[in-house]
């Protein structure tokens, strides 16, 4: 589950090494207490801002940027009961078109982003779990 202020290691080549999500879009909170956040896992797009870079870096590092995300370190339940999970917050940098800035995909990727329509991810993983 990632939320505000959660910081996410980038596994593309678009430059950027690590950003902080600043806002979770198209959830609401995930209970009516006030005092919840709302949440994302696989496959949803977040709002972040740029850490860390590479001197080379692609995007603008005093702007806004949309990412999706790959990788959670909280499981996710599939519906045959099985969970998966992995050992660290990955997400990928997106354009306005839904399609990744970088041309290569570092590490595994979780299956649920098929589902979502991330085709283009999908294909530049090396692996799919």
């Amino acid at each position: 589950m990632i939320q505000q202020e959660t910081m996410l290691n980038i596994a593309d080549n678009s430059g950027v090494k690590t950003a902080q999500c600043i806002k979770v879009l198209g959830r609401g909170s995930s209970r009516k207490s006030k005092k919840t956040r709302p949440t994302a896992t696989v496959g949803d797009v977040i709002c972040v801002a740029i850490k860390k870079h590479l001197p080379n870096c692609q995007l603008d590092t005093k702007k806004v940027h949309k990412c999706v995300i790959i990788r959670t370190k909280y499981p996710i339940r599939r519906p045959d009961g099985s969970y998966v999970r992995f050992d660290s917050n990955a997400a990928v940098m997106i354009d306005a078109d839904s399609n990744p800035v970088g041309t290569r995909i570092f590490g595994a990727v979780a299956r649920e982003l098929r589902e979502k329509n991330f085709m283009k991810i999908v294909s530049l993983a090396n692996e799919v779990v």
